[in-house]
């Protein structure tokens, strides 16, 4: 199994490593060529608007084309952002892979960064998340399943092959939000839904 990591800004080089602590070979994608012959992509946390500007047309097309066609995704913070249909009220001209809407830097600034522990659907109820600038989702459509609520507010979904989360579990040393993502690669791969 090979991962991509869209590399344009954020936390590349973190989520490297939680995947190779599981075993699984990542490539940083730049590119459309650089899609070729992956199972999955993370879209890390970083800044929404500059990976939105850095990633040419062509790329950002071939991204929203893929995700639709059920390509596994993985957006966290930033990436959250990228792939919510609507941002702050407003259609998404970005990815667009799953029917959430979401509100910038809902948790605050930089300042009010935070560490929680969260109870996640399937996952655990002590996993660690760390919140910087997070947005969070403000709704989410029928088929879009909550997997994580901070202080009633969601923070984790996934619709499909996308999956969500507004935190960065990349900066913790927990891997199980990442082992998810394989699985649900995994789980596409013999045909059924991890």
């Amino acid at each position: 199994m090979r991962i991509g990591i869209l590399g344009l800004q954020g936390a590349v080089r973190e989520h490297a490593s939680s995947l190779s602590r599981l075993g699984i070979e990542s490539r940083v994608v730049k590119r459309v060529g650089d899609l070729s012959g992956l199972d999955g992509l993370i879209v890390p946390g970083g800044e929404s608007t500059t990976i939105s500007q850095l990633a040419d047309g062509e790329l950002l097309e071939q991204l929203r084309a893929t995700a639709h066609e059920g390509f596994p995704m993985f957006g966290t913070c930033a990436g959250m952002i990228l792939l919510a249909k609507e941002v702050d009220g407003r259609p998404s001209k970005a990815i667009g892979g799953i029917d959430i809407a979401v509100a910038r830097n809902a948790s605050g600034r930089q300042v009010d960064s935070f560490e929680a522990s969260l109870d996640v659907d399937g996952i655990g109820d002590d996993v660690p998340a760390v919140f910087i600038r997070a947005p969070y989702i403000v709704r989410s459509g029928p088929d879009v399943k909550i997997l994580a609520r901070h202080d009633g507010v969601a923070v984790m979904a996934r619709e499909g092959n996308v999956l969500v989360c507004s935190f960065h579990p990349e900066l913790t040393d927990d891997v199980r939000i990442h082992r998810h993502f394989v699985r649900m690669i995994e789980g596409r791969n013999v045909g059924k839904e991890a």
